[in-house]
Formats: C-alpha cells, structure tokens, sequence
C-alpha cells in the first residue's frame, strides 16, 4: 500500500471476490513504472495499491469464462477503452472514458488481483512458453512505446534522438531500430545508462553536463538537426531541448508528463516557420499490447537484459529505494515468490 515514496507498507486485506465473468491471478511479477515514482502524479489517490505492468497465473475463474483456465499465465492490461464511444471509433483509445475506469483491484503489487470483465475481455493476454513472467512485465511500457512511435511514423533512414535513457529510453532505442531508424542518439546524465544504451545499439550518447546537446546533435546531423525527438523524461527543460534540436519539418514526441503548473515556452513563428510537429503520447491500447508481446516474444526487444534488478514484494521499499536513488539501475521488477 503506497503512502508516498518512503511510507510504503505491507498490509493484509482479503483475497478479492471475482464475478461470474471475471477471474483471479496471482501474481508472479509486476514491473516498477517511472509513473509509479512520481509524489506529484499518485498524492490525490493515496492509500493505493500501485502496479500496472503484472503477469500472473490464473488462479480462479467465474463461471462464465469460457476462455482461461485455472493455470494459465497471463498479462493484463489495467486500462481498457469501450471500444464504442466517438474516441474509439476515431482510435484513440486511450482518450475513451472508460479507459480511466477501469482497474485492476487492488493493484499489480499484491499476491493476488480481480480482472474486471471488461479487462478480461479486451486485453488479457496470455503469455507463451518462449517469454518469462519477468520478460511479461514489459508488454506494458513495450506497448506504450510502440503506439508513440506509430503516432510519429518512423521512417526508415531516419535519425532519432530520445532524450532518456531510462527503461523507456532504452525499449524507444530498440524499437526505433526495428522500425528502420538509421541512426539512434540517446542523452541522459547518468554514464551508467549512456553505457547501457551503447550496448543496447545507441550510434551516439550525450550526457549534456559533460558537452552541448545541441552542437553535438548537430554535428551528427550535418547541421541540420534530427527527424524525430522522444522525450521520455518528466521535465520541461528537456522537452525545450528537444525542440532545439529537431530540424525543420521534424517532430517532438511528449512521451512522459510534467506537473499540472508547468509550462513550456514555444515561439509560435518559429513552430510555424519550421513546421515543427509536437506529438503527445499517453500510455497505450489493447492493439499495442499484443504488437508488444510478439515483439517480445520474437525477442526482438531484448527484455531479459533491460531487467537489472528483482525483489520480493516483501521488500518492495527497498525495489522503489531502488528505482528512485540507484545510478546503476534500469528496469525494477517484484516477484511475488
């Protein structure tokens, strides 16, 4: 039960009741999300269970499930859409109102988890024998990553510069790969995930407080700047600097959220002028889910490596400790074991 970032606890509640339409997982693994570390984002719903990146075995099934039995290892998506409403005919799913309404209960943080009939029905998904419960926890943040990259409409030969080189920087790196992207730069402030991101296949990496982001963008650009910037991190200075270096005709993608009072200056000449794209991308549907675990499956996105840390969830102040402090930490995973 999440309090803030350092009051989490350990509680005893009953195991959820499911409906006739509905089952019950225990959960195996869930994955520690950038949004699960923001104070801001989670104060007006504290007490919470947080987690939304689970894999699980079913362990209880209503008695009109017809498609899950009792053992099957599954993913399942938190949010779903109605798949009826103005936004999902038009496909932003993630704009429908039923999108926001509907959870998992508790949470991916607990040993055990309702799925919601909707849930259930529109993206559960269940996992295959080539990926482990651990690789599952990242259909998720994948899923999330593909419907940004799909809304910017990656070229082939194109240069991406992703501002970033935390879970979501990386799985932006690999996907920007698979997608044709010709050469990838990645920029952050910690060496640590700059080497990670080499690794990873990064053609170039910049830590800004160590060289000009800028001159070194343009520099690999030939001046003229990069095709797509993904900002993956929660800060207005680095959603300007993306702005900086994109080239003219380029887009930025907004991929992770600041703070409700935070604003970003953006000449309206220049934007005009340069016909620069912002692109926003908030979280992800049921069609990337499943784009996510084929992608992971195929092991096209190298998820084993990306896992750097797993805790039990009987210490899972310590996995957040973790996330938060560590300068040698990529993704968090809790294992109910």
């Amino acid at each position: 039960m999440y309090y803030s970032p350092k009051d989490i606890r350990i509680e005893n509640m009953p195991k959820p009741k499911i409906g006739a339409d509905e089952i019950l997982v225990e959960m195996r693994a869930c994955g520690l999300c950038g949004s699960d570390l923001m104070e801001w984002y989670l104060k007006n719903r504290i007490p919470i269970v947080l987690g939304h990146e689970p894999a699980g075995v079913v362990a209880k099934t209503g008695e009109h499930v017809k498609s899950f039995e009792i053992g099957d290892r599954v993913f399942v998506h938190h949010h779903v859409a109605c798949l009826k409403c103005h936004f999902c005919v038009h496909e932003d799913y993630t704009m429908c109102e039923e999108f926001g309404h509907t959870h998992i209960q508790p949470g991916g943080f607990s040993e055990y988890f309702r799925v919601p009939a909707p849930n259930l029905e529109i993206d559960t998904l269940k996992i295959p024998d080539v990926l482990s419960l651990e690789e599952a926890t990242l259909i998720e943040p994948v899923a999330c990553c593909i419907k940004a990259q799909r809304k910017c409409n990656v070229q082939t030969g194109d240069t991406v510069a992703i501002i970033g080189a935390g879970p979501s920087g990386i799985i932006h790196l690999m996907l920007s790969r698979c997608f044709g992207a010709e050469q990838v730069i990645i920029t952050d402030l910690i060496n640590y995930r700059l080497e990670a991101a080499k690794d990873f296949g990064a053609d170039s990496t910049v830590n800004p407080q160590e060289e000009n982001l800028i001159a070194k963008m343009k520099e690999v650009t030939d001046g003229r700047g990069v095709d797509l910037v993904i900002v993956t991190v929660p800060n207005v200075k680095a959603f300007a600097d993306g702005i900086k270096v994109c080239r003219r005709g380029g887009t930025v993608c907004l991929f992770a959220p600041v703070q409700p009072k935070e604003h970003a200056e953006i000449g309206l000449h220049r934007l005009f002028f340069s016909e620069i794209k912002i692109v926003p991308s908030y979280s992800a549907s049921h069609v990337e889910t499943r784009m996510a675990l084929k992608m992971l499956s195929s092991k096209r996105i190298r998820a084993r490596e990306l896992i750097t840390h797993v805790f039990p969830l009987s210490r899972i102040t310590d996995a957040f400790k973790t996330a938060i402090e560590s300068k040698e930490c990529l993704k968090v995973v809790v294992v109910n074991e």
